[in-house]
């Protein structure tokens, strides 16, 4: 049974449970200004590159777009377009926090649900550097003389997590509006003095729904002795999924797991000046030869492919199905809001002849948006943002009714492919990656290739997704910021969309007269056997309009004592190994082979290139792209702690870099020194 409130009354109410929502600032209505500033008796925790925010943090995009929409009166220079302390980071918060209340003061409908929810977020992130900001009105009088900022901060921590567990926590539904807010929270249980409500306890953030990522296991790949292994096959790999999201843990103050690390997918985020292919080749083949950094007695071997650029007068009719994970998993600021943001911006870039449906899944799948041409953006973007989060996830579902509308819409020369969104986290419906897989391989063989975009923290299921787009004949990008949506679907859009060879395959054989033993330096889950390389039924990877693709080798010369234990093989009995072939010319080191496939074919075409081992010279120095590709390389041995890294660490990392960084027109590789920065800070404060 309900009672009406009077007006007064149901406004005063509502003021209150709104400071409840936002933990802690209820005194925050009581300040004439919007602008904090530090106390001049305090020092603010030193700012270095491991502790500063980047403007591409997702907590940074987040603050500065309320700090825009709410007029929020900034006193940090520069917010918004370079990096800053967590302290810095703290007082813009405050500021917001500070101007929300007195708008919700005024009006208490005018801060929109999703916003409080974003600052009640932020405040968790930042309780201690807020604690210090607040410390002259509610905190100074408690603390003695002589207590450091510092102390005062422990001290905080400590208080709060001593109270925490007698407030319930907060939980607020997404259709429930004020009113019901306010009426519910009189069910609950009466809060000890002195407790708060809506701070999440330390242990709750690092419980099971911020332990369920999920990363197939990789083991670096061993050197093989060229005497009783001289063939190396894979498949091609043009995933950036692994380096966004390494970035992220990076970005957040951590160094990501080892098994989150692809170093090919590190190596292949960036491109590499490679010549454009010649003739009706949809792409060149660039190989060089430098000493390993790591290890100077051994050779780092190049391999490049440089995928034909198309024009946009060239570019084939595209058929668009935007698959949305809109289930209760992907009700976060990184998530569902930034999936929107993003698909917006793809739109923008389609062409009257293109079409695009959308569908979305969570206790059930379904059709938001019937096929429709490229020039009704407004129609499209209308209806992505009418998409809300909620419910479980029928992924299995979703994938089989987009696949089913991307079939009714198929363009006969067109690109058709399904573009899915999600944190991957299946739970319900078609769930198991063997039946995934299976219908993702039927669909492929008729036409309609699958993209993966991954989202979000904390659930994020990297090893699933990585393989329904291995298997779709399409990619996968991790997107943690709208500036990596912008390089996934805007700058690489033809890359991403329109595929130019598939099946692309690479097999290498060492010449045992020149090689003693090589190892390839990632591409673990792209191993095939050798006799797939014939194999025109066996799936391999694909290349998109102006994709760079790089795989290195590390080889040990003949003659060459290295520090490295090789495998103990027995000799053969009927073969002698270390003898060239009569008709091979001595100098080659070895021979690269390649074979894929045009887009609609079924037959593959061979590609063959030879290597020579030309002497180091003192004065020849290696290219840009191999000594950048090389860095990255060692980077991604650093963080995997490989046994193969030799005299790895992120110093030669940082001078690799630096020395290889050339024009970075994008400021992509300006970003990785940056990245490679904060994570030696990282091992440095560990």
């Amino acid at each position: 049974m309900s009672y009406p409130i009077p007006s007064k009354m149901w406004q005063r109410a509502s003021i209150v449970t709104l400071l409840l929502l936002i933990p802690s600032v209820g005194i925050a209505v009581l300040r004439q200004s919007a602008t904090v500033a530090v106390p001049a008796n305090q020092t603010p925790p030193s700012s270095s590159p491991a502790t500063s925010i980047l403007p591409n943090h997702p907590d940074y995009q987040a603050l500065q777009a309320l700090v825009q929409k709410y007029s929020c009166v900034v006193s940090v220079q520069n917010f918004g377009t370079l990096p800053v302390s967590r302290t810095e980071f703290a007082t813009v918060l405050n500021a917001c926090v500070n101007r929300s209340n007195e708008l919700i003061a005024t009006n208490p409908k005018i801060v929109t649900q999703g916003d409080m929810k974003t600052l009640q977020r932020l405040q968790e992130q930042f309780a201690p550097e807020l604690a210090i900001l607040r410390s002259p009105i509610d905190e100074l009088e408690a603390s003695t003389p002589t207590q450091t900022p510092r102390e005062r901060t422990q001290a905080e921590s400590t208080r709060n997590t001593q109270l925490l567990p007698t407030a319930p926590p907060l939980s607020i539904p997404s259709d429930s509006s004020v009113q019901d807010r306010v009426v519910n929270r009189a069910n609950m249980p009466k809060l000890q003095a002195g407790s708060s409500i809506g701070r999440a306890a330390p242990e709750a953030q690092t419980g099971s729904r911020f332990n369920t990522e999920n990363y197939n296991r990789i083991e670096d790949n061993p050197f093989h002795r060229v005497s009783n292994d001289p063939l190396s096959t894979f498949s091609i790999d043009v995933d950036t999924a692994s380096y966004s999201n390494v970035r992220r843990f990076i970005t957040q103050g951590e160094l990501p797991p080892k098994d989150a690390v692809r170093i090919e997918e590190l190596i292949n985020y960036f491109t590499y000046n490679y010549p454009q292919p010649k003739g009706d080749r949809p792409f060149s083949v660039t190989t060089e030869v430098a000493a390993a950094p790591w290890n100077p007695q051994h050779k780092l071997v190049q391999v490049g492919l440089q995928g034909k650029r198309l024009e946009s007068a060239t570019l084939p009719p595209s058929n668009l199905v935007f698959l949305i994970d809109v289930s209760g998993s992907m009700d976060d600021p990184n998530k569902l809001p930034l999936v929107q943001q993003s698909l917006k911006l793809l739109v923008n870039k389609l062409r009257p002849e293109d079409r695009v449906s959308l569908v979305v899944y969570a206790g059930n799948a379904g059709l938001v948006l019937p096929a429709t041409p490229g020039s009704q953006k407004s129609k499209i973007l209308a209806a992505i943002d009418r998409l809300e989060a909620g419910g479980s996830t029928a992924g299995g579902q979703g994938i089989e009714l987009a696949y089913k509308i991307a079939k009714q819409s198929f363009l006969k020369s067109g690109n058709n492919r399904v573009i899915l969104a999600t944190d991957g986290d299946f739970n319900v419906g078609v769930s198991s990656d063997a039946d995934l897989t299976r219908l993702i391989e039927q669909k492929r063989d008729q036409g309609i290739f699958l993209t993966v975009l991954g989202f979000g923290t904390g659930n994020y299921k990297d090893g699933k997704m990585e393989q329904l787009a291995d298997k779709g004949n399409g990619n996968y990008a991790y997107i943690d910021t709208l500036l990596e949506a912008k390089k996934v679907l805007v700058n690489d859009l033809r890359g991403t969309l329109f595929t130019i060879a598939k099946d692309v395959k690479i097999q290498v054989e060492f010449n045992p007269a020149k090689v003693q033993a090589y190892r390839l330096i990632g591409y673990e889950n792209r191993l095939l056997q050798n006799q797939d390389f014939n194999d025109d039924k066996k799936d391999a990877g694909d290349i998109g309009a102006g994709h760079s693709v790089t795989a290195l080798y590390e080889i040990i010369p003949i003659g060459t004592k290295s520090d490295v234990k090789l495998p103990k093989v027995d000799p053969l009995r009927y073969q002698r190994s270390g003898v060239t072939a009569p008709d091979a010319a001595g100098n080659e080191l070895m021979q690269v082979k390649l074979r894929y496939k045009l887009p609609k074919d079924s037959t593959s075409q061979l590609i063959t290139q030879t290597i020579q081992d030309d002497d180091l010279r003192t004065d020849q120095i290696p290219s840009t792209n191999l000594r950048f590709a090389a860095a990255v390389a060692t980077f991604g041995m650093v963080l995997r702690d490989s046994e193969y890294k030799g005299n790895a660490n992120y110093d030669l990392v940082m001078k690799l870099a630096t020395q290889a960084k050339g024009e970075d027109q994008e400021g992509y590789r300006g970003e990785f020194i940056r990245l490679v920065e904060q994570s030696r800070g990282l091992i440095t404060r560990k």
